[in-house]
């Protein structure tokens, strides 16, 4: 991985390489990159883990994520690829003139942190069962690995590793793992019948899937800065929409292989524990070795992939505001800056991963601030030409406000109700502050109209 980040260096010439891979991703390096980026270690390890405990319903989590990756692709990302952006809070910018982007930009700067600490935890899970070390180390070898190598080449580094690791995700899971399981677990005879339903799992927890990971997926920094780089909204379209399916498939095949393990390795304390319990008592080293790199691959390539988000959000959305411009200098300083934010916001990372410890409620907290503060702006804007500032920065702040406030009522991050309450609030927050206020600048949405619609414009955006 590390010399794929010394190749993709040589390719990171100016700024738009190093945040967007140059805007110039194909139909099939989009495609992988896309779906290595999204399956991580909730969608692999936690995918089994379910699949475990709940039989193939345990399968609507990531696809609830494939979900979203072809709602996005098919319905928006042709038009968001037009824009020549490098943030979501750019296209807020855009879209409804000054001053949408710093409350945004704070929201997702929190996400993306959150979303890199998270996939950066889960590396000791799996250096744990492939080398014994204990958390701390293995957080902090993971980490570094990855924060060299988007340190290198930014974007394109990241896109050619996270192409290899889409690879040894495929082969590992589809050809190896799966058929492995299936075979020594005498296919479906031997599960119990509850686990051939789609539903075990609960109605209301497959509808909270959907409604926190697939519109999650719709508006996150993460996602959005990987359509950036596709080079045509054809291929942001199609590409994404077959790196959706492959979400689908690969859901599906991870629940397989949670109700393979659950005949294998009965009576297991943790469900997550399925995965390497599974590995361990099926493979030799040597297929165990790859299955576990797939494991791997996919922490790796979502934590790089919110990393240089992360990075991307603070350097534009954040520093370039409280410095009131773009920072001075050429092409190489840019990327040196970027460079720089990556490193130092990498070290960070493995410091907060290794002392924190409930990992999975700091990222709910994070999805639900997410979808609840800025859905409604995100997707009123793309869908409502009569939105306004106001609106958008109403239903931002009324959206975020009303999900802590219910989540502290509630008395649990877990539960359902904060996030609709954010959203519910959040509309009406949306649509009255637009109505009662003066409809965006005519020369706002016609710079916005140019964009969308890919006439030439000065890149990025100020």
């Amino acid at each position: 991985m590390i010399a794929f980040g010394f190749w993709g260096k040589r390719r990171a010439r100016t700024e738009a390489d190093f945040l967007v891979a140059g805007r110039r991703l194909g139909p099939l390096l989009y495609a992988g990159t896309m779906s290595a980026l999204v399956l991580g270690g909730a969608s692999t390890i936690g995918g089994v883990g379910l699949g475990y405990e709940y039989g193939l319903s345990g399968m609507w989590l990531v696809v609830a994520i494939g979900a979203g990756v072809l709602l996005l692709s098919l319905l928006f990302a042709g038009r968001v690829q037009r824009l020549r952006v490098y943030t979501v809070s750019q296209m807020l910018e855009l879209r409804y003139g000054p001053g949408a982007s710093v409350l945004s930009g704070v929201v997702m700067f929190g996400y993306t942190l959150m979303l890199t600490v998270t996939s950066t935890i889960a590396y000791a899970t799996i250096f744990a069962a492939l080398l014994d070390l204990p958390r701390v180390p293995s957080i902090v070898i993971g980490g570094l690995v990855v924060v060299v190598y988007s340190a290198l080449g930014g974007m394109w580094s990241i896109t050619l590793t996270d192409f290899v690791q889409f690879l040894i995700q495929t082969v590992g899971i589809f050809l190896i793992l799966l058929p492995v399981v299936l075979t020594q677990a005498g296919g479906f005879t031997e599960v119990a019948p509850e686990a051939l339903s789609l539903t075990t799992i609960g109605g209301e927890t497959i509808v909270t899937y959907f409604v926190i990971y697939t519109f999650g997926l719709l508006i996150g920094q993460d996602i959005w800065q990987r359509v950036f780089t596709a080079r045509s909204p054809g291929v942001a379209r199609w590409g994404g929409a077959a790196a959706g399916v492959y979400c689908l498939l690969y859901g599906v095949a991870g629940a397989l292989v949670g109700m393979g393990a659950s005949v294998l390795v009965p009576g297991l304390a943790e469900r997550d524990d399925a995965f390497t319990a599974v590995v361990d008592a099926t493979m030799p080293p040597v297929l165990a070795g790859l299955v576990l790199a797939a494991a791997l691959a996919a922490v790796m390539s979502t934590a790089s992939g919110a990393l240089i988000a992360n990075a991307t959000v603070l350097g534009q959305d954040i520093l370039q505001r409280l410095r009131g411009r773009a920072p001075a200098g050429g092409e190489e300083d840019h990327v040196r800056g970027n460079r720089l934010l990556i490193i130092a916001l990498g070290a960070v990372v493995i410091v907060i991963s290794c002392l924190l410890q409930d990992v999975v409620a700091a990222l709910t907290i994070a999805y639900d601030i997410l979808v609840g503060g800025l859905l409604v702006p995100i997707l009123g804007g793309l869908l409502w030409r009569r939105a306004t500032i106001v609106g958008a920065v109403a239903a931002m702040a009324v959206g975020t406000v009303a999900t802590l406030a219910t989540m502290a009522v509630v008395g649990d991050i877990y539960a359902n109700q904060p996030i609709y309450v954010g959203l519910g609030t959040g509309l009406v927050a949306f649509v009255a502050g637009s109505l009662a206020s003066r409809p965006t600048a005519d020369g706002v949405l016609a710079e916005w109209d140019r964009r969308s619609s890919g006439a030439p414009a000065q890149e990025p955006v100020a």
